[in-house]
């Protein structure tokens, strides 16, 4: 038996983590081949490297580590509850878990390779909890989605957009009510964990399933409220880095106008299904078109301001992630 476990564990950890690697790598080449003026948007993300505001794309990036730590602090504060992880620790399963939400739809993975970093004991019912992680920051999105569909409006009925299509007030309103009715729900849902847990404990024959998510029972408001204000400040450097590399591909835009616009991109990209790998690079570019040449028509810096978001926020992350695999104990040795 130990020869067995043995010789799992080497192929987990040396095996597995090279293959994901090689495989991350085949499919973002893949997507980037696929798409439409990918030539371009690439030229103009390589040549910020060497251009005057080659510092702000230095300055993207690292925000890209603040916006992951942000993260990896809000998972460490409730994993807690079940395991106690440095900060370290918890920032390795989260680019682990980015890894893994690379390959799945809307990012489902990552709750999977976070919790490879806990004691097999303990892995189900950290899932409630990054669960709660997630809830946090889609709330963030909902809200600030609404702010930025109110805002285009207001710039529409004042004429000051460069285009308007008449069916998309239709659909626009649409959007805005159906955002709002979630955003209400969702909210009273997370301010209510553990009224809810309480709740579910009266439904007969559920009592082993319940037994996972009682652990919601001790995230209190507290708690709730510092997930919350790490999930604003994760917004503020995601709108943050859209407006530095707007500027540095000649995207001229004031920053109300790309907190309105990104905040719409936010929003469709957390309700459309989509898989990093595979169609994400492209529902950003249709999007950041769509929204963003109401303030500009230069679309080709959006296409490659949009890719450098991809490349940063995504891509690297999950590099990184793809590495740390080779580090997980998935199985512990049993003598």
């Amino acid at each position: 038996m130990l020869t067995v476990n043995k010789n799992i564990k080497i192929l987990v950890n040396y095996v597995v983590g090279p293959l994901v690697f090689c495989l991350l790598a085949w499919s973002i080449y893949k997507q980037l081949m696929n798409q439409k003026n990918w030539q371009t948007s690439l030229h103009h993300t390589l040549y910020a490297f060497t251009g005057v505001n080659a510092w702000k794309l230095v300055l993207t990036v690292l925000l890209m580590f603040v916006n992951w730590a942000l993260e990896a602090r809000k998972w460490q504060i409730v994993i807690r509850k079940v395991q106690f992880l440095s900060f370290f620790q918890s920032c390795k399963a989260v680019f682990t878990g980015t890894t893994l939400a690379f390959f799945t739809p809307n990012r489902i993975g990552e709750y999977m390779g976070r919790i490879l970093y806990l004691g097999e004991g303990k892995r189900i019912k950290a899932i409630s909890l990054t669960i709660v992680c997630s809830m946090g920051q889609l709330l963030i999105t909902l809200w600030g989605g609404i702010a930025g569909i109110l805002y285009l409006q207001a710039h529409d009925e004042r004429g000051m957009l460069h285009s308007v299509v008449p069916y998309e007030g239709f659909w626009m309103n649409m959007l805005l009510y159906a955002t709002i009715i979630t955003a209400v729900i969702l909210t009273l849902f997370y301010f209510r964990l553990a009224g809810l847990v309480r709740w579910i404990e009266k439904i007969p024959r559920i009592q082993k399933p319940v037994a996972y998510i009682r652990v919601l029972d001790s995230l209190n408001a507290t708690i709730l409220s510092r997930i919350l204000s790490l999930s604003i400040l994760r917004y503020c450097v995601f709108i943050w880095q859209y407006y530095l590399l707007f500027d540095v591909f000649d995207v001229s835009v004031t920053p109300a106008q790309v907190a309105g616009s990104v905040s719409v991109i936010f929003l469709v990209l957390a309700i459309v299904p989509t898989i990093a790998v595979i169609t994400e690079l492209g529902v950003r570019w249709k999007v950041g078109i769509e929204v963003v040449q109401l303030f500009n028509s230069n679309i080709t810096g959006i296409l490659a301001t949009s890719l450098a978001v991809w490349i940063i926020n995504l891509v690297i992350p999950a590099l990184i992630g793809s590495l740390l695999i080779l580090s997980i104990r998935v199985f512990n040795n049993r003598k």
